[in-house]
């Protein structure tokens, strides 16, 4: 089954899963130390210290992961996507641990024609990310413009 790459090919309801991430505690503090230097995102004792239980990802971190698996996942070749006028609902429910696994699961929960545009509409969408035990640590709504056919 080829993925969705017009308006037109989106299906409300729809889900996919994809993705395979591997978190390393290298790349948290190499994260964490440009963007996020929080102590618990650049130690293993500062995270132990917390109710965290060890070194774990910022959450922002976590979101990029998620938009790095998102772009791997993307059709190869033309695709009608116009990029995203944001997110809804960004929740941080779980720490990413070094040693985790993420993968995504994306489900279309609508879809809508733009009325000022009539060659385009927006995808709204729920992205779940989880670890390899299958336990959600974190969720939200992007919302993705696309081009028609």
């Amino acid at each position: 089954m080829q993925q969705p790459v017009f308006f037109e090919d989106f299906e409300v309801g729809a889900s996919i899963e994809f993705g395979e991430y591997h978190v390393t505690a290298e790349e948290i503090i190499e994260f964490a130390t440009k963007y996020d230097a929080q102590p618990f995102h650049l130690s293993e004792e500062a995270g132990k210290a917390m109710h965290f239980g060890g070194l774990c990802a910022s959450g922002w971190h976590t979101c990029a992961m998620a938009m790095r698996m998102t772009v791997d996942n993307m059709p190869e070749g033309e695709t009608g996507t116009l990029g995203s006028p944001g997110i809804d609902e960004l929740r941080w429910t779980k720490p990413v641990f070094p040693g985790d696994t993420l993968q995504i699961r994306n489900t279309i929960i609508d879809k809508r024609e733009s009325r000022s545009r009539p060659d385009m509409g927006s995808i709204f969408m729920l992205n779940e990310v989880f670890n390899q035990n299958q336990e959600l640590v974190m969720s939200f709504k992007p919302i993705v413009m696309f081009r028609k056919k």
